[in-house]
């Protein structure tokens, strides 16, 4: 068994073609995807822990080797939200829930915040054990990249799993693009968009019910249409995601902002 494998997800990749990047380094520990299929290699994983990350992310071994320290560290945990280093020395990490009476959604946690559990990782990077992606099941292609990992740890957190943000695990950004996608999950403008709304809705409504997509729709108004139209679909997907739900109350509180 591998210690670690990594997918680096970009929609721009050609497999067909062989137009793939070529891994940084090689090492028997570690196995390398790079995709434009979010689903298509999961049932290839041999690693203990999976890296998912956008091709601007730099993974290398001080990364692989500081999340070694971590796993070890807490052996508990099942997912963790690494921090983003910017080309501007900015820390970009996870992101809490927001409370009802905001709007609901999701806000960035804290540059200087300390060990904690999260609601959600970076959109451009998270880390997950293989045994609760197993109980998890794959990625919801239906929506944008960007919202695909907050979706997942969403579904996680009912099939049992915590995700955690550790401030010492820290990767390295090699374009300026984890900020903008920072500030769209965050829905800050000007880098929102109507599609991230709509997204961000839609992942609510699945994992967390009209207690949240409720809020979050009379906030976005834009929304509603969207909401509407899959309702069918997504409750369907919501029952799958729920059925068995591990997801107590009082850990909701936990990655929800005070």
């Amino acid at each position: 068994m591998r210690q670690f494998d990594v997918f680096v997800f970009d929609e721009n990749f050609d497999e067909t073609q062989g137009k793939i990047p070529q891994p940084p380094f090689t090492d028997a520990e570690l196995g390398w995807f790079f995709t434009n299929d979010w689903n298509k290699h999961l049932n290839k994983i041999e690693g203990e822990w999976v890296v998912f990350s956008h091709p601007s992310i730099k993974i290398d071994r001080e990364f692989l080797n500081n999340l070694a320290d971590v796993t070890n560290g807490f052996p508990m945990v099942d997912a963790f939200a690494p921090r983003i280093r910017t080309k501007e020395k900015q820390f970009l990490g996870g992101y809490l829930l927001k409370k009802a009476p905001k709007g609901s959604g999701f806000t960035a946690i804290d540059e200087n915040a300390p060990m904690r559990y999260v609601a959600a990782p970076h959109p451009y990077l998270a880390v997950f054990s293989r045994r609760i992606i197993q109980r998890t099941g794959g990625f919801d292609t239906t929506l944008p990249p960007l919202a695909r990992l907050a979706d997942f740890t969403l579904r996680m957190m009912h099939a049992g799993g915590k995700m955690f943000s550790v401030p010492y695990l820290v990767a390295q950004a090699t374009t300026d693009e984890a900020a903008v996608a920072s500030q769209r999950m965050a829905l800050e403008t000007p880098a929102a968009t109507s599609q991230d709304k709509k997204s961000i809705a839609t992942i609510l409504s699945k994992a967390l019910g009209i207690e949240a997509s409720l809020p979050f729709a009379l906030h976005h108004p834009s929304v509603i249409p969207a909401l509407i139209r899959g309702r069918k679909e997504r409750q369907a997907k919501r029952k799958a995601a729920t059925q068995l739900s591990k997801l107590s109350a009082n850990f909701l509180a936990e990655v929800t902002a005070k």
